[in-house]
Order: structure tokens, then C-alpha cells, then sequence
């Protein structure tokens, strides 16, 4: 995936469109994510062990990851990605880098 835990991200599409937030899960075989603040959905949970009390809970919900765009943290704009080989006493990684300044992720 180009999106990764903690990148800041920004929305593209849905109502939610416009905002920035940190990535707080990723979910690869859903193609989806969670976003900090963004996209809150209710549940009625009942008393338990865990939560004593009970009530409607609020919490983020998965966003597709097709509708965030990575922010880069050395220009500041939203960015897309490329992968960067380097090569350190022979051995051969890969990177994320910003496609407009070249920073790397």
C-alpha cells in the first residue's frame, strides 16, 4: 500500500473531504485504513466487564485507502509516492519518497 502507520494523510473524497489526520491502522487486505478523527461512527454497546457503564460509543471507522493522498512532512503538500532503491555495502532496499522534493517517508 502507498499509505503507511503513522503518515499524515489527507481526504480526497466523501464527506469527510479536505481534512488531514495521522494514519492509526492500516488494514492491507481490505485496501483500508483508519484515520484519527476522521470518519466517527456510533455503537450501542452493553455493560461488560471492560466497560461498565455501557452506552453509545463513538469511534473511527475504515476509509478506502484510494480516497487519501500521503502529505509530505519536509514540503507540505499532498504528494504521491515513489519507491527509492538504495543500496548500502551492497544490499538493496526500498524506500517511499515525495515525488516533488524527493524527501524520504
Amino acid at each position: 500500500m502507498h499509505v503507511r502507520k503513522d503518515d499524515t494523510v489527507l481526504i480526497l473524497a466523501g464527506n469527510e473531504r479536505g481534512k488531514r489526520g495521522r494514519v492509526l491502522k492500516v488494514y492491507p487486505n481490505k485496501n483500508s485504513l483508519i484515520v484519527e478523527g476522521v470518519r466517527f461512527i456510533k455503537r450501542h454497546q452493553k455493560p461488560s466487564a471492560k466497560n461498565t457503564t455501557g452506552g453509545i460509543i463513538q469511534k473511527e471507522a475504515p476509509i478506502q485507502a484510494s480516497n487519501v493522498m500521503v502529505v509530505c512532512s519536509k514540503c507540505g503538500e499532498p504528494t504521491r509516492t515513489k519507491r527509492r532503491e538504495i543500496r548500502d555495502e551492497g544490499k538493496l532496499s526500498h524506500t517511499r519518497a515525495c515525488v516533488k522534493c524527493g524527501e524520504v517517508f
